[in-house]
């Protein structure tokens, strides 16, 4: 999952929705809180505040357009992967994201929002996707550093999602964290091959690292004190851990990983603490981070457009589904009068 604009409104200079909607049944209100306050599931059936359903709304769809967005990078390299075995993989791999974003608009339906309203939101550029799918993929090095680092992140920000109080984006993200964990190893493994390799491989993997380090650093939102949703989502049950807490993690993951590797992680200040028992980190480039996010990045435009003319191109299958339906319910009619 690629969770950091899930702390910012889509719209820039939107406010958040507030934690709770004026004229709210109180009765109704406590029984959700003590459902809330009991680590329980809310489903779609059950009466939810509409601050919590709006909430939900904006990130699951962010969500899902993180996951279909994600495709277009890897998928650049499906013709150019250097073997069959390694094209077979990523095959499955641009696969899976897209069940990914499939089995989230499908969560987010179950809120009262429809997919055409969702797609919409992305393709005129009011709804945001992570930050990461900004940037281009420029060498083969790249692939793995995005099964290894990207979705590395991506893990640690869904594991917590499994026990989401919200009950179908929780039991969603529990098929979508094992196949992201596949992704994860794909990547890794095949970056401790190229390391086994030429100098020039070994140069590529480390160029790889170098550009999406700090990025990926940066997926994990803004730092808690710049993050003021958070600790309602993390009240409503929707988020578990705080972004500051989700990096450390990932820090002290990785850093054991990179040495295994033979690769070094471009940050100068990166050291063990003994005294905090975790690793510090020097610092993120936050404006870079927020032209991200606010649709400035490298790759914005090319990656929107892209899904634009792929949904544009898939108006007649569409089309086609709609009306087969229709004689199908037309013909079931027929024959039960």
């Amino acid at each position: 999952m690629y969770t950091q604009s899930f702390n910012v409104p889509d719209s820039p200079g939107a406010t958040a929705p507030a934690a709770a909607s004026a004229g709210e049944d109180p009765v109704r209100q406590a029984a959700f809180d003590a459902r809330i306050d009991a680590d329980g599931r809310i489903e779609p059936q059950d009466w939810m505040p509409e601050a919590y359903r709006r909430t939900l709304v904006r990130q699951i769809s962010q969500h899902a357009h993180s996951e279909i967005v994600g495709m277009l990078p890897e998928g650049n390299w499906i013709s150019r992967a250097p073997s069959l075995k390694r094209k077979a993989i990523l095959i499955a791999k641009v696969q899976d994201e897209g069940g990914h974003g499939l089995y989230l608009y499908s969560a987010a339906e179950t809120l009262g929002t429809s997919r055409d309203q969702m797609l919409d939101a992305l393709h005129s550029g009011r709804a945001k996707y992570s930050s990461i799918f900004n940037y281009p993929t420029l060498t083969w090095a790249d692939v793995g550093v995005i099964g290894w680092l990207v979705d590395g992140a991506a893990i640690m920000n869904q594991v917590p999602l499994c026990r989401c109080s919200y009950g179908p984006y929780a039991r969603a993200m529990v098929r979508v964290c094992k196949e992201e964990s596949f992704h994860q190893r794909q990547g890794y493994e095949a970056l401790l091959v190229m390391m086994t390799g030429t100098d020039e491989q070994k140069a590529m993997v480390q160029d790889a690292v170098n550009r999406w380090w700090w990025k990926c650093l940066a997926m994990f939102g803004p730092p808690d004190a710049d993050s003021p949703n958070s600790a309602q989502g993390m009240r409503w049950g929707i988020k578990r851990v705080s972004n500051d807490e989700l990096r450390q993690k990932f820090v002290d993951a990785t850093v054991p990983q990179a040495r295994v590797l033979g690769v070094t992680l471009p940050d100068p200040d990166l050291r063990w603490n003994e005294e905090r028992q975790h690793y510090d980190y020097g610092q993120i480039d936050w404006n870079e981070f927020w032209e991200s996010v606010n649709g400035n990045g490298p790759c914005n435009r090319e990656r929107l457009a892209t899904r634009v003319k792929a949904y544009r191109d898939g108006e007649w299958v569409r089309d086609a589904a709609l009306a087969h339906a229709a004689k199908k319910r037309a013909r079931s009619m027929k024959e039960a009068a």
